[in-house]
């Protein structure tokens, strides 16, 4: 249920109507991801915004630039914060602002973005892309090396 209460103050009227004019309330902006200002995150180091974001239904958050306890924390939540130049951010929305339909791709094992003819690359933790790669959680990454751990275990010599 925290998709729902996304933005709220700002998607919402204090009678719990929502607000014409925000662009979650408006079903030409639709897709999984969201193109966000810059400092996206800053304000919300809580795992609670990262939960409320995926379970509106995004995958992906473009800014240019984002706090590190916002990226661990939607990384952890199988959400991809995709950080991009302010140049390349402006560009993009911009594009959405023209066309809300432009196509963005996003291609994690090459760790770049584009829309148009424009591309950019971004980072990302090695560990975290895989585990998104796969559909990992930390648990399910121990049980995906469980025989390398055991055969290592097996080998290593007691003090």
């Amino acid at each position: 249920g925290f998709g729902e209460n996304l933005f709220r103050d700002w998607r919402y009227h204090p009678n719990n109507s929502p607000k014409a004019d925000f662009v979650l309330n408006d079903p030409t902006y639709s897709g999984k991801v969201l193109v966000a200002g810059r400092n996206f995150g800053c304000g919300s180091s809580r795992e609670h915004a990262a939960w409320a974001i995926f379970d509106h239904g995004f995958r992906i958050v473009v800014s240019s630039f984002f706090a590190d306890i916002f990226i661990g924390n939607a990384l952890n939540n199988g959400l991809l914060p995709v950080q991009v130049s302010e140049e390349f951010l402006q560009g993009l929305l911009a594009a959405v602002k023209a066309n809300p339909g432009v196509e963005i791709s996003v291609d994690l094992p090459a760790q770049s973005i584009s829309y148009g003819a424009q591309e950019a690359s971004f980072e990302v933790n090695t560990y975290k892309k895989e585990c998104l790669l796969n559909g990992y959680d930390d648990i399910d990454y121990l049980l995906s090396i469980k025989e390398e751990i055991e055969a290592y275990e097996a080998s290593a010599t007691t003090i």
